[in-house]
């Protein structure tokens, strides 16, 4: 149930994967939820995967994707660009809407890390945007930066990066590139679950963008249309208080679940709590609902 696909964003092809449910009937139209990938990864990561298989079976039609300069869509590569990553995701629920299996009317984003500060953003500006779920995202870059680089020598460093970026692209007009974990330093027991292909140097107009990055700003924009906020209680990649902060600048009905026993990666096939928290959000403010095919 599968298919290859690709749409266009800023006249650029991105390359996806749609899955409709097994039980899908020819001339339904289901709701459907797209999956964004994290910070360099693609539709190939287990946060990708992972998602799409477990709500796949609960019903919705599922749409995993590359955003432009990652994986097999076209864009500068390593260039990654936080509001040229929202245009993406707008461009991904315009082309569900052209789907005869898709109900237009109900189209989530379901987001892990900066693929969750993206969707929130999204839906938060984007008012077709039915339902958004975060997973370890994050809604001010400056202040996630500072909890990701701490101390008086490591933000010295950090800022101090930014600062060359910028000297580097007046002085020769090509971006400088950083190493992946300059920017967002992941502990190397986690560094496993990146997904093989995960782009490793960055321009430093990346590090900019997701500075510069704010979905703390609009995320009361949400409302009434409904918002899950999901962050492990110890998470040493993204700092918990994003989610927390984001929390308290939403409106309602928003969610906020905080998971003790797992980390950064929160969709693994153990996790199983996590899952059923979803499970039981989506029944109540995304439930399936299929709109059948009118009679002849």
């Amino acid at each position: 149930m599968q298919e290859k696909v690709t749409f266009v964003s800023d006249g650029l092809k991105l390359s996806g994967v749609l899955t409709l449910p097994s039980d899908y009937k020819a001339g339904e139209k289901r709701p459907a939820i797209v999956v964004l990938h994290g910070f360099g990864s693609n539709k190939s990561s287990s946060n990708v995967t992972g998602p799409c298989e477990i709500v796949s079976k609960r019903g919705y039609v599922t749409l995993g994707f590359d955003m432009r300069g990652c994986g097999d869509s076209e864009g500068k590569k390593a260039n990654l660009i936080c509001l040229e990553q929202v245009a993406d995701t707008s461009s991904a629920v315009t082309f569900l809407q052209g789907r005869q299996e898709v109900d237009g009317a109900r189209i989530g984003l379901l987001g892990s890390s900066f693929g969750a500060a993206v969707a929130v953003y999204t839906g938060s500006v984007d008012k077709r945007v039915a339902a958004v779920i975060s997973s370890g995202g994050w809604g001010d870059g400056e202040r996630k930066f500072r909890g990701q680089h701490v101390g008086a020598e490591a933000w010295s460093k950090f800022t101090g990066m930014l600062a060359e970026g910028k000297r580097h692209r007046e002085k020769t007009g090509e971006s400088l590139m950083v190493p992946r974990y300059d920017i967002v330093p992941i502990p190397p027991e986690l560094r496993g679950h990146l997904a093989q292909g995960s782009i490793q140097m960055f321009t430093a107009e990346t590090a900019q963008s997701m500075y510069d990055f704010r979905a703390d700003d609009v995320v009361h924009q949400m409302a009434p249309r409904p918002l899950l906020l999901l962050h492990s209680s110890v998470d040493t990649v993204t700092p918990t208080e994003q989610s927390i902060e984001l929390f308290k600048r939403a409106g309602q009905p928003t969610d906020l679940h905080l998971f003790a026993e797992t980390d950064h990666f929160m969709f693994s096939a153990e996790n199983v709590r996590v899952h059923n928290v979803v499970f039981d959000w989506l029944d109540r403010n995304f439930p399936v609902t299929a709109k059948q095919p009118a009679l002849a």
